[in-house]
């Protein structure tokens, strides 16, 4: 398996210039045309990429979370859910770098084997960062109206959280 994986992409690149060749096609003009499609998509991404970043930055720095959270706490507790996880159920729609900062938080604290561990884990893995692709890949191609995929991929994201929080319960 190890040598497969070695020769995967030396074996691609070759295809694809005998593919170029045995259909006269320019190979390197057509790299140096989509390396620089790359690089203007790059740059038109950038600003939503730099605007998200900032705008986390400030949420978790003002830890506005936490005096949220507390509001609910009573609830959470009725309820079995660990209030620790919960900053990281909230903001995984928004940025996945944000929640996995808290897993490995939860990981250094916790542990990764402990209840609260194997949770971030599978809450890491039922949900996505929606609002971050919808922000970046919709502003890079120049979409303004999102109309349903917001609310469709926010609800995908709490049926991954509950189903997060079944798992573990059931599971461990």
């Amino acid at each position: 398996m190890n040598l497969l994986s070695k020769i995967i992409i030396p074996l691609f690149v070759v295809i694809v210039i005998f593919y170029g060749f045995k259909n006269k096609i320019n190979v390197y003009d057509s790299f140096l045309a989509g390396a620089k499609e790359g690089l203007s998509i790059t740059l038109n991404i950038f600003p939503a990429i730099i605007a998200m970043v900032f705008a986390i930055n400030i949420f978790l720095d003002s830890h506005f979370i936490y005096f949220l959270l507390n509001a609910f706490k009573d609830i959470l507790n009725t309820l079995n859910i660990p209030i620790e996880i919960m900053p990281m159920a909230l903001l995984r729609p928004v940025s996945g770098t944000a929640s996995l900062a808290i897993m490995n938080d939860i990981f250094i604290q916790y542990g990764p084997d402990s209840y609260l561990g194997r949770l971030a884990s599978i809450l890491q893995g039922c949900t996505d960062t929606t609002i971050y692709v919808l922000a970046l890949y919709f502003s890079s191609i120049g979409i303004k109206k999102i109309r349903y995929s917001l609310g469709v991929g926010l609800f995908a994201d709490l049926v991954g959280i509950i189903t997060a929080f079944l798992l573990t319960m059931l599971l461990f």
